[in-house]
């Protein structure tokens, strides 16, 4: 269950509390009996190494070279020739 940060708008109390995903947000200070606000903090995931990020698949491997470059040579050829007659 995810520890949850609660801070109140009046007295500035702050504490944390275990609360269960389908449980209903405090709304209720504590010491006072003001309005509290839940306050976000960082995620405490990080995610180190390799494979985490969209480049990490582009490390020239040639599996996906090979896939690409049919359609490329399909249309090369048809601009071969003009190339060929250019430089004539």
């Amino acid at each position: 269950m995810p520890t949850y940060a609660y801070a109140c708008k009046d007295c500035d109390h702050a504490f944390e509390t275990v609360q269960s995903f389908s449980d209903a947000s405090l709304t209720v200070c504590p010491e006072c009996g003001g309005t509290l606000r839940k306050k976000f903090n960082t995620v405490g995931v990080v995610f180190k190494g390799s494979g985490f990020y969209r480049t990490d698949s582009r490390g020239g491997s040639s599996s996906s070279t090979p896939a690409a470059s049919p359609a490329k040579e399909s249309g090369s050829k048809d601009t071969k020739p003009a190339a060929a007659a250019a430089a004539n």
